[in-house]
């Protein structure tokens, strides 16, 4: 099979791809982006594994070539991504996310772009081809990451604006834009970005709470200073890094309680329990796992509290430990039945409003925020 028939097949498998995407990812293919060596991490959650060019071209082309996530950078680079484990720093996103994002976008022809996030340089490239390289402006925080994806760049026939610099801050000397395409997880979205983009101007943000899972916002901004919109779907993006999680040591001992709610009903009901509960609880982290013989435990932190809840099967006492001036299971159980009270509305009823001041979500309506 060759290059052409590879992404013919990947793209047909696309349901969010339009034709013009379509186009630009024969014109700008995929493998140019990708290093001889990286870590494949598919979409289905299965286990990732090494894909090397020159030992395997074949096992290399075709995960290239399929729906999955291609890790290019451990920790930074200070690990090998031969090792597959630590923090992903760096990717190539599954081709499936990049064509919701884009489609998102939708941007007309002469639209000036803002990308945050350049990575590997494949959106990058991919936008340029269908605007112009002088209509796209992309900023990447890593100097090595930023290099290479020149490097990508150059070799795809593309040389779009780039800048080493925060993402965060976006590029005021290029404002204002059409449309901001942002390629990492935020859970807070830069006023800056908005401040950047023109009245009818989109911004299509990974909004990644603290609290479980992703959602792909698409905002408009309104002319007021504020921007507004819904979640459309769920992703899993790398984390700005000014907006990564710093977990913080706490001393003291647990309080020791029950609940009678299953904690697994609150992370596994719904996304929209999951927007829900990070809407009302901007600060709190949640992480779980499963145990063996069926049991369940899960994981609450805040910058000064932190709460273990723990399900075991055939006990009616569902154990709590918290501590911290905060009893953060508690508030999380409350946030969870509040949704439940609301008639559990998922994911697509909900949206965000960001103002100079922040950002709020609301439900059903930017009137009715639920903060």
């Amino acid at each position: 099979m060759n290059i052409g028939e590879r992404i013919a097949a990947l793209t047909g498998q696309l349901a969010d791809l339009d034709g013009r995407w379509r186009e630009a990812m024969h014109a700008v293919p995929r493998h140019l982006f990708i290093p001889d060596r990286a870590w494949c991490h598919p979409e289905d959650g299965s286990m990732g594994y090494l894909i090397d060019r020159t030992a395997d071209p074949e096992v290399w082309l075709s995960a290239v070539y399929s729906d999955a996530a291609i890790i290019t950078q451990i920790d930074e680079g200070t690990v090998d991504v031969a090792a597959g484990q630590g923090e992903y720093t760096s990717s190539s996103s599954a081709p499936g996310i990049v064509a919701a994002g884009l489609s998102l976008l939708n941007p007309y022809e002469g639209d000036e772009v803002l990308e945050i996030g350049t990575g590997t340089g494949w959106t990058a490239g991919l936008l340029a081809h269908c605007l112009g390289d002088d209509n796209v402006t992309s900023i990447e925080i890593d100097q090595a990451v930023f290099g290479r994806a020149v490097e990508n760049l150059k070799a795809s026939g593309h040389v779009p604006r780039l800048i080493l610099g925060d993402g965060a801050k976006g590029c005021s000397e290029r404002a204002p834009y059409d449309r901001v395409h942002v390629t990492c997880g935020v859970s807070e979205v830069p006023y800056a970005w908005v401040e950047q983009t023109r009245a009818g101007g989109l911004l299509v943000v990974p909004w990644m709470p603290y609290w479980e899972g992703g959602h792909l916002a698409r905002l408009t901004v309104v002319g007021d200073g504020t921007a507004v919109g819904r979640f459309h779907r769920g992703v899993v993006f790398m984390p700005m890094r000014s907006q990564r999680w710093r977990d913080v040591s706490l001393e003291g001992s647990f309080r020791d309680s029950a609940t009678a709610l299953d904690p697994r009903r609150v992370v596994w009901s719904s996304t929209g329990a999951d927007v829900a509960v990070a809407g009302l609880l901007p600060d709190v982290q949640g992480a779980h796992a499963g145990e063996e013989g069926g049991g369940f435990r899960l994981w609450l932190s805040s910058g000064d509290s932190e709460a273990q809840v723990h399900y075991a099967p055939g006990f009616r006492r569902v154990s709590v430990f918290q501590r911290g001036p905060r009893d953060l299971w508690d508030e999380v159980e409350a946030a969870y039945l509040r949704w439940v009270s609301w008639g559990e509305p998922e994911r697509d009823r909900f949206g965000m409003t960001i103002t100079p001041e922040g950002q709020r979500v609301w439900l059903d309506s930017p009137d009715n925020p639920i903060g």
